[in-house]
């Protein structure tokens, strides 16, 4: 591993703390007193107080034998004041000229104990008298920086580095975190409203012998010792309706669920989502009951049931629109599908410039159309009801009209954010319904359903009128913290494989960086904006396209460079 100059100096200053008999990374417990947010909330209590506190230090002004630094800790950030005298109170002054002002660095986690005040400006700061090191950080942090104009420098902005490298987002982009902390509140009050009702919170099988619930390709693996394949869920619905058979009337799982499909700013193969499912309710009280719920969330999360995202002001309070699916093709199409068979379907896909194929079935065609015509309409929260049978394999058949389905989706800016029934509880239309799917399955639907006959079985012991909802906790908390992208609200993002880092000399650092922002550009126009030498040049240029970072193409134009 090729150090960078500063990875080496600070592996120096390492060292350096253990020959002064300094443990850089002490084992014993380090207790804090106070938080930087209960100090700066609560001044008036804490003035002239002695407190301690622990945290990664990310400024420093060292200013002769007074200085400045900026202590973060998982509460906020505040100034610290070093007298060189005061924490060196004897003779010797390591501590003050050797190892703060010249052995530590920015990201290093230090303790401080001392008194808090105010400085002649009014900052909330402590005074330190006594400083420890709790770990020393090897690897230096992007520093933020903003000058007169306000413009950021340094900054990590970088998306793919951001999710690549959450831990380091997490310590210089505070907003990151105040993301996830809402993600949270979005859970504990979904919990919190259902626990009132004296729902049950359950568990269910990650890994399944079907993978049943939903229309989606799956992860298999093998289990040995059984010698059987096994899946990774892609829904939990199958094993909570189980649960309503056995005698529960109303269970939730907060589910990490699975689908081996495309990845984009909505969709990641591993997600989570909440399902709920209630005995003696049907589709209509689910529909009040997520109003209420919504409600609810926007208010904790956001103190307003009215929230931004992006360019529109989203509006959770209820009621919500209630909109039948066919009639809202026919309003943003103005094809009639009522009735309409598959040939007629794909028929309607090819004017609508849709892709469409033998292999789909009516309810893909049906979901296609909606899809692409009509779903990206519905910015304010919107039930769209009424699906036809065949885009449900596992819900009730509609009480009014045997070609339609107890279902509704809500949509949301345009997305899907949850997918609710009036369950089947008919074990012989259940069985229908699946063998229906298995046909789809042997004419290449890989997303076809499997028939799971243990459910089969378990609803043949008789299952309660039943209504359930799934909703999607990853998306619901893109809305509720105005994010358009996915892999903003999860911790950790599925990420392609990250790229094995060249080292460069620093000729090549130079052109790569103008590549970087100047790709492609013309041979000649790099060779001028590098400032090198036609010796260096030759020799960085080479080095680049041998090591597969920069590419030079042939053009009618001329020779163009650009990033691998």
């Amino acid at each position: 591993m090729q150090l960078s100059e500063q990875e080496i100096v600070r592996r120096e200053s390492l060292e350096k703390l253990r020959d002064l008999g300094i443990n850089p990374y002490p084992a014993a417990q380090f207790n804090t007193t106070a938080s930087v947010k209960q100090i700066v909330a609560n001044f008036a209590k804490f003035e002239g107080k002695q407190v301690v506190l622990a945290g990664r230090m990310m400024s420093r002004r060292i200013m002769g034998k007074a200085s400045f630094a900026e202590l973060k800790d998982g509460s906020g950030r505040m100034q610290i004041y070093i007298n060189r005298d005061e924490i060196c109170p004897t003779d010797d002054k390591v501590m003050y000229n050797d190892v703060f002002k010249k052995l530590l660095d920015i990201g290093d986690i230090i303790g401080a104990k001392g008194e808090v005040f105010k400085t002649k400006v009014g900052e909330v700061s402590v005074r330190v008298t006594e400083l420890t090191i709790l770990s020393k950080a090897l690897r230096p942090l992007p520093v933020v920086k903003t000058d007169a104009d306000g413009k950021v420098h340094d900054a990590l902005t970088d998306p793919e580095l951001r999710y690549r490298q959450r831990y380091v987002d997490l310590i210089v982009n505070d907003h990151v975190k105040e993301t996830f902390i809402k993600r949270t509140k979005i859970t504990n009050a979904i919990r919190q409203f259902f626990n009132e009702r004296d729902y049950l919170e359950v568990e269910t099988p990650i890994l399944q012998p079907i993978p049943g619930g939903a229309a989606a390709s799956p992860f298999v693996t093998h289990h040995n010792a059984l010698n059987i394949p096994l899946y990774l869920r892609i829904a939990n619905e199958l094993y909570l309706k189980r649960l309503i058979v056995g005698g529960f009337d109303a269970v939730y799982e907060f589910s990490k669920d699975f689908r081996n499909e495309g990845m984009d700013k909505t969709h990641n193969p591993e997600f989570t989502v909440m399902e709920l499912y209630v005995a003696y309710k049907d589709y209509n009280w689910m529909m009040d009951m997520t109003e209420q719920l919504l409600e609810k969330i926007a208010l904790e999360a956001n103190k307003a049931t009215t929230v931004t995202f992006g360019k529109h002001q989203i509006n959770f309070k209820a009621p919500y629109a209630r909109v039948p699916i066919l009639e809202a093709i026919k309003i943003h199409t103005g094809f009639d599908l009522i009735g309409m068979d598959q040939s007629g379907l794909i028929a309607v896909c090819h004017k609508l410039n849709i892709e469409a194929n033998e292999t789909m079935g009516i309810g893909k065609l049906i979901d296609e159309i909606f899809g692409e015509k009509c779903e990206h309409n519905y910015i304010q929260p919107t039930f769209i009801t009424d699906y036809p049978k065949e885009m449900s394999p596992l819900c009730k058949e509609h009480r009014d009209d045997p070609r339609l389905t107890e279902r509704f989706e809500l949509m949301v800016a345009g997305k899907e954010l949850a997918n609710a029934y009036s369950e089947l509880n008919d074990p012989i239309d259940q069985k229908e319904r699946f063998e229906e799917q298995l046909k789809l399955s042997e004419k290449g639907d890989d997303e076809a359903m499997f028939i799971d006959q243990d459910f089969v079985r378990a609803l043949e012991y008789g299952m309660p009128p039943t209504s359930g909802i799934g909703i999607g906790i990853d998306r619901l908390t893109m809305f509720m913290t105005n994010n358009a992208s996915i892999q903003e609200v999860l911790f950790f993002p599925q990420m392609r494989p990250e790229k094995k880092q060249v080292a460069m000399t620093d000729e090549e650092k130079i052109v790569f960086d103008i590549l970087k922002n100047n790709s492609p550009i013309t041979l000649n126009d790099l060779k001028t904006k590098s400032g090198l030498s036609n010796k260096k040049w030759d020799k960085t240029i080479k080095g680049l396209t041998k090591n597969k970072l920069a590419k030079v193409n042939k053009t009618d134009d001329g020779l163009f460079v650009e990033l691998v």
